[in-house]
């Protein structure tokens, strides 16, 4: 018999980020819209990398931007529990996306866009 080689935890975390990867330049490919907008990931010139959220849209107000906002958990170790926190970060929103406030989107880490801005809208899930 053949002893399978367990995956280390690094491995597993390289894995699932590299799917994230490929299935992000899987929608690239097949999206053919007459996007006209330099900085959409899907059909502009703007590549991405690194980190990838899933977060909700808290506002859409600013032209092409939106903030995206995400529940995460804190732990104290002194009181041996959890406590709630969020993470807020401005995206691109590209207007082949158009995502809304409440939308549940995907964001994708890329070079910076504007001073706040280093991340763009590659999904709107709901």
């Amino acid at each position: 018999m053949v002893a399978e080689k367990k995956k280390t935890v690094k491995e597993v975390k390289a894995s699932s980020e590299t799917h994230a990867k490929t299935e992000h330049r899987e929608l690239k490919t097949e999206n053919n819209s007459n996007c006209i907008d330099r900085k959409c990931a899907i059909h502009g010139t703007v590549e991405t990398r690194g980190r990838v959220f899933e977060g909700i849209v808290v506002s859409d107000k600013m032209q092409k931007t939106i903030t995206l906002e995400w529940p995460r958990l804190n732990f104290l170790q002194k009181y041996e529990r959890y406590e709630k926190r969020h993470s807020k970060i401005h995206a691109h929103n590209p207007p082949c996306l158009s995502a809304k406030t409440g939308d549940k989107v995907r964001v994708a880490e890329c070079r910076p866009l504007a001073k706040t801005v280093t991340f763009v809208v590659i999904e709107v899930l709901r």
